[in-house]
């Protein structure tokens, strides 16, 4: 297979493929094996059996076995699905009492308009009074309770993960925010540590939590509208990144940083070099699917125009630049010898030439790209100029990043040794699976003194 190297900013193509998980349900105990009675209203009367279970049930034993008929009975539709697949098993109780987990719930339904939303679509007083009853109740009690929490939970949830257009371009399925079901909704949070999936807001991007925090502390602290509403902006922004459960990139063109995530935790971060105000990063998601190890540069039409034309007609050579000039875009085209153009006329601007900068320790793109399929010709990759990656201030780029540490990020997402497979130029390495990268742009940051807002390069916050 051929591969055509894009400059930043023109267009490029790739295959790209899509990783799938999926989440097996659980053993089911063989008492409660038979499938759920679905649409029953909650308060409906509950079996005899239920009833006569002394208060504070659902620890285990006889207790355990009352509760989980009870919230059989209770559940319906999509909710008692996913308790079908736990043996009707309560997520909300622990030592036969409703408490941490759902107390840290209902702290995030108080403050749901952080969030854009409304607390009372959740019904947050009508919960405590469940999970009260439900403390001092009995089984019958702790199944209400326990299932009203689910379907609340549910519901915040798949709120929450609703995002508008902020800018962001999807080049691939299942990249943008799914609207999910909620027996997958419970399924994923209860797949690991349910309290610390809900405590630590596990379906929301760490960059949601931080922007989220930031926007109360705006609050709190009384800023001012245009800060509150920037704060507001990048929080949507934040919004549509995946949780730090999926295996993801995501580079911060504003702050010019990179972080990559996988099992719930940020793995690593990195400075990078973004693009510059004219040749701006856009916001983009995409599947890195190709590492390009030996890559050609292929030097966009305004630096051949501006950078190379001007120096060739100032006594440089091509040679001396390490550089070529090549036929055309096609697959294999032909090395032009640069004494038959007409260099002024390129400076003029009324011929065009493609022009690749040769693989080496010079050459702009440094020991590998890694692609990803879109049509602004955007890719992240190595650079030889470690001088950039130290300024405050990296919006220095054609809109591609350069990254601090291409080897690092490279074992991380082909899970093995950095190979650069050959000597030879432009040696291609498919990914052993397609690796998400979300490129963002937020501009609001802590400071010891409450929230800033940092330089909007871009000018997308006035937009």
């Amino acid at each position: 297979m051929n591969f055509r190297q894009f400059p930043c900013g023109q267009t490029g193509a790739a295959l790209f493929g899509l990783a799938i998980l999926t989440i097996g349900p659980g053993l089911i105990s063989t008492a409660l094996a038979a499938p759920a009675r679905t649409g029953v209203k909650a308060g409906a009367a509950k079996p005899a059996s239920v009833r006569a279970t002394a208060p504070g049930a659902g620890a285990t034993g006889a207790g355990a076995m009352a509760t989980a008929l009870a919230i059989r009975h209770e559940a319906g539709g999509k909710i008692a699905k996913f308790y079908q697949g736990r043996g009707f098993q309560p997520v909300w109780v622990s030592k036969g009492r409703i408490g941490a987990d759902a107390q840290a719930f209902l702290r995030y339904l108080d403050e749901a308009e952080l969030d854009g939303l409304k607390p009372s679509r959740y019904g947050p007083d009508k919960l405590r009074e469940a999970i009260s009853q439900a403390n001092r109740g009995g089984p019958e009690d702790v199944a209400t309770a326990e299932v009203a929490l689910s379907s609340a939970f549910a519901r915040y949830v798949r709120d929450m993960r609703k995002a508008g257009n902020v800018g962001m371009t999807y080049v691939g399925k299942g990249l943008a925010p799914a609207k999910l079901a909620d027996d997958a909704i419970l399924r994923v949070a209860a797949l690991n540590d349910f309290g610390a999936y809900v405590g630590g807001m596990g379906w929301m991007s760490p960059h949601y939590l931080r922007m989220r925090d930031l926007l109360r502390a705006a609050e709190n602290k009384g800023a001012d509208e245009r800060t509150i509403e920037v704060v507001r902006l990048n929080l949507e922004r934040a919004r549509v990144l995946p949780s730090a459960a999926v295996r993801h990139i995501v580079v911060d063109a504003a702050t010019a940083r990179l972080w990559y995530y996988q099992n719930g935790k940020m793995v690593g971060t990195m400075r990078v070099v973004v693009g510059a105000e004219k040749t701006q990063t856009p916001m983009l998601a995409g599947y890195i699917n190709w590492a390009i190890f030996n890559p050609y540069w292929n030097i966009p039409d305004y630096l051949t125009r501006d950078n190379v034309a001007r120096k060739i007609l100032s006594g440089r050579t091509l040679k001396s630049m390490n550089m070529e000039v090549l036929s055309d875009w096609s697959a294999n085209p032909q090395v032009v010898d640069p004494a038959t153009i007409d260099w002024r006329a390129v400076q003029d601007g009324k011929v065009d030439l493609r022009i690749r900068e040769l693989p080496g320790p010079a050459n702009s793109m440094g020991k590998v790209k890694y692609l990803f399929p879109n049509d602004e010709g955007i890719y992240l990759h190595d650079t030889p100029n470690r001088d950039l990656l130290v300024k405050e201030d990296r919006h220095l780029s054609n809109g591609c990043i350069r990254l601090d540490d291409a080897e690092k990020l490279g074992r991380w997402m082909m899970g093995k040794a950095f190979d650069r497979h050959g000597k030879g130029p432009e040696q291609p390495v498919v990914m052993p699976a397609p690796v998400p990268v979300y490129l963002t742009y937020l501009t609001a940051t802590a400071t010891r003194s409450g929230v800033a807002l940092l330089t909007d390069v871009y000018g997308r916050d006035r937009r």
